[in-house]
Order: structure tokens, then sequence, then C-alpha cells
């Protein structure tokens, strides 16, 4: 079995974090058998290591009740409560279908067993009792019935311990939403990857410790039926990153512009810039207002500082090629102007993040978006927070069947850009349909000013050379790192200290 942490190091890994959808699983399951494997073989080895992991967590329970459900989840339960029998221990069953309505391995599975079933409304817990949860797992889609309801308000009011089998029942495995009411796990076992309901909010609370067991199904086959969505980590950018050269200049590094806002706003522009610095842009220029001219003056340094106020001065310094990256919303305020400013580095064919301001200019407008910056290879990142994607994607936003990554994908091909839908699980999603799950972003993150840094960031990884997707994802993961870096109290401030750089 395998557990999942990650330290703050930007060290490289041969390959991304494969999850499988529900779906993907199925459709591994048929190819399994098709080539070959024995389904029901699977079935055990599964059920096996459930057992294996609730005797080594729970040695001294008092008793095991293991909740069984009508499809193949609840015949894992079967094994687990056989295997449990087997070791010694004290093992009630419980069975939300007749043995009757079981088929295939399910059903195999029960006859096995040999166990008594007691129907869902004997459940009587006592003090010292952990409960095994094989009714649904990762394929539920729809909300759960009321005698499951009734059964996890019981096992939440006892205070027991929960495992779960492949994931906690009343979790979306697609989406990771509550279907009503679902187990709160202590512990959880799924088999051969993670799977998005593991890592997507809520469902990451109710999962408890994680393990993934590897029944046997051949990485081919995984890896055929899989879609192009990861974890998040430097396996999806290996490859991509621009590695440091003694031949290095600051404008082959890469140059990003950051829009700065009016006199009284300029701060939020100041932390995209200091992150794009740190990050490993070449150079990067603060584009201030004249209003806004001395109080930038007095806080940058290495920062460079230009004026552009006027669509005239823009068309000035985008006559220089080299600046190749821009950086509008943070901070920016004149919501035509960023609109009109967005156009302008569209069409000279520069690379743009949109953030803030930036998206909030372009409400229900992602169409025109698509217009200026459709092209082979996207040049466009946008980067909203809920709010802000909503206001850009309402339609998108409304369909309530999609989850968070489906609506990345939809926003990100409807968009012809990459979408940086932010958040506790931020997706990062391209229109060629691949998306990546960030799981390590601390709740430290939730500060004023975090959002710009993370603009900066990615900023800075286009500027180097990087393809849009691999960019977002880069500056995703440096942002949630350097928030692990500064620890407890970070203000977005600190972010940037803490940005480590993988070349």
């Amino acid at each position: 079995m395998t557990s999942h942490s990650r330290s703050p190091s930007l060290s490289p890994t041969p390959t991304p974090e494969i999850l499988l959808t529900p779906d993907s699983m199925a459709r591994v399951d048929v190819a399994a058998a098709r080539s070959g494997l024995d389904s029901f073989g699977l079935m055990l080895r599964a059920g096996e290591a459930v057992a294996a992991a609730a005797l080594r967590r729970f040695p001294g329970a008092l008793r095991f009740l293991v909740l069984c459900g009508p499809g193949n989840n609840g015949g894992d339960g079967y094994v687990t409560a056989s295997a449990l029998s087997r070791a010694g221990a004290t093992v009630l069953l419980h069975g939300l279908a007749e043995s009757s309505a079981l088929k295939g391995d399910a059903a195999r599975a029960q006859s096995l067993c040999g166990l008594p079933v007691l129907s869902l409304d004997r459940f009587a817990p006592l003090k010292g009792d952990v409960v095994i949860d094989a009714l649904f797992g990762a394929g539920l889609t729809r909300d759960l019935p009321e005698a499951a309801r009734v059964l996890i308000r019981t096992v939440r009011d006892a205070g027991l311990p929960v495992i779960a089998v492949d994931l906690p029942s009343g979790i979306d495995g697609a989406t990771g939403e509550i279907r009503g009411d679902a187990f709160e796990a202590v512990s959880t076992v799924t088999f051969m990857t993670r799977k998005p309901g593991h890592i997507l909010l809520p469902g990451r609370l109710h999962c408890g410790a994680l393990e993934v067991f590897d029944i046997g199904i051949p990485r081919r086959i995984v890896e055929a039926e899989a879609r192009a969505l990861w974890i998040n980590g430097p396996g999806i950018w290996n490859g991509h990153a621009r590695a440091l050269s003694a031949q290095d200049h600051k404008y082959r590094r890469g140059h990003v512009t950051v829009f700065s806002g009016p006199y009284a706003a300029t701060g939020a522009a100041r932390l995209s810039a200091d992150a794009a610095l740190k990050a490993g842009a070449g150079i990067v220029t603060l584009a201030s207002p004249a209003d806004a001219l001395a109080i930038n003056a007095a806080h940058v340094t290495a920062v460079m500082l230009a004026r552009i106020d006027t669509a005239s001065d823009l068309s000035a310094w985008l006559s220089d090629a080299r600046r190749s990256t821009f950086v509008l919303g943070p901070g920016f305020g004149d919501l035509d102007r960023a609109r009109r400013f967005a156009v302008m580095v569209a069409e000279v064919g520069r690379r743009l993040v949109l953030d803030a301001d930036g998206i909030s200019a372009f409400k229900a407008s992602a169409d025109q978006l698509r217009g200026l910056f459709e092209a082979h290879a996207p040049r466009l990142v946008v980067t909203p927070h809920e709010g802000e994607f909503l206001r850009l994607f309402p339609d998108i936003a409304a369909d309530q069947g999609l989850g968070k990554v489906g609506k990345a994908l939809s926003a990100a091909k409807a968009l012809g850009g990459i979408v940086v839908y932010k958040g506790g699980d931020t997706v990062i999603a391209s229109p060629d349909g691949r998306a990546a799950i960030e799981e390590n972003a601390p709740a430290t993150l939730a500060t004023a000013g975090s959002g710009d840094v993370l603009a900066g960031i990615i900023g800075a990884r286009l500027a180097n050379g990087m393809p849009a997707f691999e960019a977002a994802c880069a500056g995703v993961y440096q942002h949630g790192q350097a928030a692990i870096s500064a620890g407890h109290g970070l203000t977005a401030e600190d972010l940037a200290a803490h940005i480590l750089v993988d070349g």
C-alpha cells in the first residue's frame, strides 16, 4: 500500500500521478477482465487489503460491523468480512440489499462469505465497534437512500470510527460532492489509483488517512483507460522547464509586465511583480499610471518601473517584442481600460495572465477572449476564484451536474485558454482536455493578495517559455509550496520570499 504526502521540495518526478474517474475505473475493470484477469480474484485482493488495513489500524476492536451495498463495493465488503472472521475477529454483517438482488462477483462473494447478513434496521452499535463502510464507494452518482442516511447519522451519533472501502459512502467519486450525507472516515482504502472524490472538496475532508492498494491490474491497462487527469506535480511540466545557462541574460529568461492600479491601489500589482521576479523571470516591469508613479517608485528596487497610462503608451511599449508576457488585473480598477489593454496585448500575439479586475472586465464575455487569443497554442491563462468564475462563465457555473473539474474543462474549452479555477482544491484545465488538481494548497493561502502572487508566478513561468498549461500547473504548485514553507501566519508579502525555483 502507498500513502500520499508531499515534502516542500520541487524535485521532479518521472510521470504525473493519474487520477481515475469512476467511469475510467469501470473501463479499467472491463479491460482487465477482457485481458484474462479473473475479476473475482481482483475482488478477493481488494477485500483482503481492507481487512488487513482494519486489523492493522484497530487490533483491539470489539467487533467489526461491515456494511455492504448492492454492487461490487458490497462484494469487497463481503470479502473483507470473511477475511476478518478467518483472522479471529468478531464480525457482524449488515446488507443494504437482499441476497437475491446481488449479481455477479458480489453475489459470489456474499455466498462464499458464509456469515449471516442482517438488515440495516438491526444495526445496533456498541462502544468499541469499528465500522467498515462498503455500501457504495466511488461509483455513487445519486443521492443516498434514506436507509443509508439514517445509518450514517447513527454511526456519527455513536462516535464510531469508520474505515471506508474505496470512498466514504455519500461522496460522489467524480466531483467530491456530498450526496445527501456521507460517512466521515478515519481511513479509506482504495485501489490502483486515487479518484477525484479523494482530492476534491468536500470529499477530501471525509476520507481520513488514504491508502492505495495495487490489486494487480497492469499499469498499461490503467494508463490506456485513464483520462488526462492528474494530481498537480512536477511530472506534468518535466521537460518543459527552461534550465538555467551560463549564457543566459535577463531577456532570455523572459520579461514580465505587470499593470498597476491607481495610486490608492498599487499593492496588488507589486505583489505580482515581486513574485514574478522571484519565480524566475529575467526582468519584471511595473506598468504604472502617472498618478501612481511616485508611490510605486518608493516601493520597488529590482522591479523596473514604466509609465503606461494610455493606449498610445501601451502601443509604444508593445513595439519591443522582447516584452513577451503580461499580467493584468490585480488592483487594476478601471474595467474599460483593462478590456482595452487586454485586446491590445492579444492583437500583437503576446501571452497574458488575466486575474481579478481583468476577469471582471470580460464579464460573461469568454467568447470575446476566445476570439482575441485563439491560436494553435494557448497563450491566455485566467485565474478566477469562485465569484470571478461565475462572472466570466455564468452558464457553466450554473450547471450543477459538472463538478469542479467538469466546469473548469468546459470553461477552458469555451475560452480557448487555460483556466486556473482557484480554491482549496484548485483545478487547472486546458482546452485540449487535460486537467490537474492541486492537493497541497494550505488554508493559510486564504489571505488577501495571495492570488496576486499566483498570477505573478504563472507570468514568470510563461515568460520562461513554458507552454501555458504547464506554466499554470507549475505556478500553482510553486504557490502552494511557498505557502507551506512560509508556515502559519503568512501574509501575501511573505509568499514571494518562499518561492522555490526548480530551473
